[in-house]
């Protein structure tokens, strides 16, 4: 790919990013999609406990990733507009495909008692002194860029919120089309994959979107519910938007929030 075609996909895809997600944000790949049908499902043991305490803004704000609790990267405690988008601004053509719109936008699921964003993103990759300028350009932008939504709810608010993207999952594994801040989402597949661990329940999901240049991008979303908390991270990496290349959710910033929540 010459360098201008590198170039024109990369600021493409960083538009694109900005509205799918928080610029912002695969997988396991097209092989392993079968394998991982269904995986990610809440645990019913847990879901039969009795409801915790649903925290309030003040106290998601204590329990949200602070820059001391990550090595790398960079945490941003106030989103700009751009990344800070509000439910009204997302929308799906099919409302079964609506709760993955919403975590992919870093917008909380139903209706939470309080809210809380953070975002982070990575050091890019530093590209050796006889890198190609294309290849240059690509490793500038081989970064993970994550949304970080902390939602608590009343009742069994927090396990229907899991459950909910669960269930959105399966019903439009085939795809669906959506508009964010009103930009086009052309999602192709949806594909669940193994959940986290260190929660009461957990899913997490690729979707693959039709990117520019006939580009096939992974754009990724963890939920982890911790008692009356669910925590959505939705990620990207801007250089996998101009590739198709797959990349993975940073393990370290899923594992550290989901510990501040006790």
């Amino acid at each position: 790919m010459r360098t201008s075609s590198v170039r024109r996909t990369a600021l493409a895809a960083s538009a694109a990013a900005l509205a799918l997600l928080v610029t912002a944000c695969g997988g396991s790949g097209d092989d392993q999609d079968k394998a991982d049908e269904g995986k990610g499902k809440a645990a019913p043991s847990t879901s039969a406990a009795a409801p915790a305490k649903t925290l309030t803004a003040a106290e998601l704000e204590k329990a949200a990733l602070a820059q001391s609790d990550v090595k790398g990267g960079k945490v941003a405690t106030k989103l700009p507009a751009t990344d800070d988008i509000a439910v009204d601004q997302v929308k799906s053509e099919d409302p079964a495909c609506l709760p993955l719109a919403h975590a992919q936008a870093g917008v909380a699921q139903g209706e939470p008692a309080a809210t809380v964003k953070r975002s982070f993103t990575g050091d890019p990759v530093k590209p050796g002194p006889d890198t190609k300028p294309e290849d240059a350009l690509l490793a500038a932008l081989d970064t993970e860029k994550v949304l970080i939504n902390l939602a608590s709810y009343e009742g069994d608010g927090a396990a229907q919120a899991v459950k909910g993207v669960v269930t959105a999952a399966e019903k439009c594994a085939g795809g669906f089309k959506a508009t964010l801040v009103g930009e086009p989402l052309d999602v192709v597949k949806v594909a669940t994959g193994d959940a986290p661990e260190g929660g009461d329940e957990g899913a997490a999901v690729t979707l693959t979107v039709a990117a520019e240049e006939g580009v096939k991008a992974p754009a990724k979303i963890v939920l982890v519910r911790k008692g009356s908390t669910v925590v959505t991270f939705s990620a990207v990496n801007l250089a996998s938007m101009a590739t198709g290349k797959d990349f993975e959710v940073p393990a370290d910033v899923v594992a550290a929030q989901v510990a501040k929540l006790g």
